[in-house]
C-alpha cells in the first residue's frame, strides 16, 4: 500500500488542505461528542435502574426527565458525524480521482500502458471504482478506530471503577484480580479478533479476483456496445451471447470462491454475536447475587463491558469490508505501479527506446530508425530519412510493413525501438488517424477538439465545413448530440479535415485519412493541401490507386523477412528493410 498511501496523503499536504484539515478536525470533534455522549448515556442507565430497584418513583422520574436531552444531543451528533464524514469521504475521494486520473490521462499514458502494462484490464475501473472502494471505507476505517480506542479506553475504567475486583477462591488461597471485567474484555476480543483473522484472511484474495472478474466483465460489454454495428451486420449474436456466458461465468466463479469464505467467517460472527451479550452477565452475576452491586451498577457494567467489547473488536465487526477495502487499494496500487513505469521509462529490461528530438531547420529528421513491436519483433530497421519544410510524402506498403507503427513512433507513442526522431521546433502538428475521435458536446466543440476553447468566428468554421462537404450541418453548429454514433466513417473523416482548415497546422500526419471516402471525395479534400493548406508538411499513410498525384515524394515499407526479436541490448540488424524512398519523377529507393 506504500503507493496508494503516498498519493492519498497528499490531500492534506496540497492546494486544498486547509479543507482536508478542517474537515478532519471536524469529524474528530463530532467523534468525541458522540463518546461523551455515549458516557452520558451509560451513567443515566445506572442511574434510571438504581431507581427502578429503589421503588423511588420521584427518582425514576427526575432520571427520566433527562432523557429527551440525552436522545436530541446523542441524535444530533450522530447525524453531524455523518454528514462530515461523507464530506471527507467525498473530497478526499475527489482528490485522489483528480491525481490519478490526471496521471493516467497525461502524456498519452491512457495510451502507452495497453502495450506496457496489459494485465491492467479496466484501469477506468479501478479509477472510478476501486478509488472509491479505497477511500469511503477508509475515512470510516479511521473514525471506528478513533471510536474504538477512545470508547474502549473510557468505558474500561468504568468498569474498573464500577465492577471492582473478583475473588477467586483457588486451593485455599484467595486470589484477588483487579478489574477483571475489563481483563475479560480484552481477552475475549483478543480471541475473537484472532478468529476472525485466520478464517477472514483468505477473503482479500477472493474479492481481489471478484472485483477483477467484475471489470473484464463489464469491460466485454462496453465492446459490445462499441462495436454494436459491426456486430449486427455479421450476424455475430450468437457468438457475443457465448463470450458474454464465459465471461459472466467467470464472474459467477469468482463470486462463489467469495460466499465460500464469507461463509467461514459468517460461522466466527454468529458465534461471537451469540456470546457478546452473555458473557458480562455471567461475569457480573455473582457480585449481584451477592449483593456487592444494585441492579443499576450491573446494567451500567454489562453496558460498559458491550462497549469495550465492542471497540476492542472492531476487527472482527469489519473483517469482510477490510478485506473488500484491501483488495481496491491493491488494485489502485497496482495502476500506480504501472504508470510509475511508464514515467521512469520501463519497456523490458535492457532495451533502448527511440529517442525524441526537436530539429532546428524546419525539417523532418529520421535517424537510424528501427521500430520494434511490444514483443520485440523488428518491423522497420536501420532507416533514415529527410522530409524537408512543406515536403508532401505518401508512404506505402502492405499489411503488417510498420505504417501505422510508424506514426505512433512519430507521434511520440511507440517508445519499442532505436534510433532518434526529430520534429521541428515550435511547429504545430495535427494528426489524422483513419478514424477521428469525437468528443461529448456541442458540433463546435467536435469541430474545434482538440482545442475546444479557441475563440474562431462562425463564418470561419461554416466555411471551412462547406469546403469539407459538411454545409449540411452548419445549422446544427451548437446542437449537442452523440456525434460520434451519428456520423458516419465518410463525414467523420470530413470533420477532421474541416478541424485541419480551421486549424492550419504546420505539419500533417495521417493514417489512411480517407479511406472511407469516394475517390471524388477524397481528391476534393486532398487538393487543400495544394491550396489553403499548401504550406504544410504532410505525411500520409495510404494505399489507394491516385493518391501518388497529391504527394511530391512516395516512401514505400517493403516486407523482407519475419520473426526479428529485439536484443536485449541492441537491435538486430535490418530484417525489414523499411524505406525505398522515390522521387516523384523515378520513385528512387531510399
Amino acid at each position: 500500500m506504500r503507493r496508494f498511501f503516498a498519493t492519498a496523503l497528499k490531500f492534506w499536504t496540497g492546494k486544498r488542505r486547509l479543507r482536508a484539515w478542517g474537515l478532519t478536525i471536524l469529524v474528530l470533534v463530532f467523534v468525541a461528542a458522540q463518546i461523551a455522549t455515549a458516557v452520558g448515556i451509560n451513567a443515566w442507565n445506572r442511574l434510571f435502574f438504581d431507581a427502578l430497584e429503589k421503588r423511588d418513583v420521584a427518582a425514576v422520574w427526575s432520571t427520566v426527565a433527562w432523557l429527551p436531552l440525552l436522545v436530541a444531543v446523542s441524535a444530533l451528533t450522530l447525524s453531524a458525524l455523518v454528514v462530515s464524514r461523507m464530506l471527507l469521504q467525498m473530497r478526499w475521494r475527489e482528490n485522489l480521482t483528480r491525481r490519478i486520473a490526471g496521471w493516467w490521462i497525461a502524456d498519452q499514458r491512457y495510451y502507452r500502458m495497453q502495450f506496457t502494462a496489459k494485465e491492467q484490464s479496466a484501469p477506468e475501473y479501478r479509477i472510478a471504482e476501486d478509488v472509491r472502494l479505497a477511500i469511503e471505507p477508509l475515512v470510516e476505517f479511521a473514525i471506528g478506530l478513533i471510536s474504538a480506542a477512545v470508547t474502549a479506553a473510557t468505558f474500561a475504567a468504568i468498569l474498573w471503577h464500577v465492577a471492582g475486583s473478583a475473588r477467586v477462591v483457588l486451593g485455599g488461597a484467595d486470589i484477588v484480580i483487579p478489574s477483571y471485567m475489563a481483563i475479560a474484555a480484552i481477552l475475549y476480543a483478543i480471541i475473537a479478533s484472532l478468529a476472525a483473522y485466520v478464517a477472514g484472511r483468505p477473503l482479500v484474495g477472493r474479492i481481489s479476483a471478484k472485483n477483477e472478474a467484475e471489470a473484464q466483465f463489464r469491460a466485454e460489454m462496453t465492446r459490445l456496445r462499441e462495436n454494436a454495428e459491426s456486430i449486427a451486420l455479421i450476424r455475430g449474436d450468437a457468438d457475443e451471447r457465448t463470450s458474454v456466458g464465459e465471461n459472466y461465468g467467470r464472474v459467477v466463479a469468482a463470486w462463489l470462491g467469495v460466499i465460500r469464505r464469507q461463509g467461514v467467517i459468517a460461522l466466527v460472527l454468529n458465534t461471537n454475536g451469540a456470546l457478546f451479550p452473555i458473557v458480562p452477565l455471567l461475569l457480573i452475576a455473582p457480585k449481584y447475587l451477592s449483593g456487592e452491586v444494585t441492579l443499576g451498577a450491573v446494567m451500567q457494567v454489562v453496558a460498559a463491558f458491550s462497549a469495550v467489547q465492542a471497540a476492542l473488536i472492531w476487527f472482527v465487526d469489519n473483517i469482510v469490508r477490510l478485506a473488500e477495502w484491501f483488495a481496491s487499494v491493491a488494485r489502485v496500487d497496482e495502476l500506480q505501479e504501472a504508470l510509475e513505469a511508464l514515467d521512469i521509462g520501463t519497456i523490458m529490461e535492457g532495451e533502448t527506446q527511440i529517442d525524441l528530438g526537436e530539429s532546428e531547420d524546419g525539417a523532418i529528421h529520421i535517424e537510424n530508425l528501427s521500430i520494434a513491436h511490444s514483443n520485440g519483433r523488428v518491423v522497420i530497421a536501420d532507416a533514415s530519412v529527410v522530409i524537408e519544410l512543406g515536403e508532401k510524402v505518401l508512404i506505402v506498403g502492405e499489411s503488417g510493413s510498420g505504417k501505422s507503427t510508424l506514426i505512433r513512433a512519430l507521434a511520440g507513442l511507440w517508445p519499442w525501438g532505436s534510433g532518434r526522431i526529430e520534429m521541428p521546433r515550435g511547429k504545430s502538428i495535427a494528426f489524422v488517424p483513419q478514424k477521428p475521435y469525437l468528443p461529448m458536446g456541442s458540433f463546435r466543440t467536435v469541430l474545434l477538439y482538440p482545442q475546444a476553447d479557441m475563440a474562431v468566428p462562425d463564418d470561419v468554421v461554416i466555411a471551412a465545413m462547406k469546403r469539407c462537404g459538411l454545409a449540411y450541418l452548419a445549422k446544427r453548429l451548437d446542437d449537442e448530440d452523440k456525434w460520434d454514433q451519428i456520423l458516419s466513417g465518410g463525414e467523420r473523416q470530413r470533420v477532421a479535415f474541416t478541424r485541419l482548415l480551421i486549424q492550419k497546422p504546420d505539419i500533417v500526419i495521417m493514417d489512411e485519412a480517407t479511406s472511407a471516402l469516394d475517390e471524388d471525395s477524397q481528391n476534393s479534400l486532398l487538393d487543400l493541401f495544394e491550396g489553403e493548406l499548401a504550406h504544410a508538411t504532410v505525411i500520409s499513410v495510404g494505399h489507394r490507386i491516385g493518391l501518388e498525384e497529391f504527394h511530391d515524394r512516395k516512401i514505400t515499407l517493403e516486407k523482407r523477412l519475419a520473426g526479428a526479436r529485439l536484443s536485449s541490448r541492441r537491435l538486430v540488424k535490418s530484417l525489414w528493410r523499411l524505406f525505398r524512398s522515390r522521387s516523384s519523377a523515378n520513385d528512387d529507393a531510399a
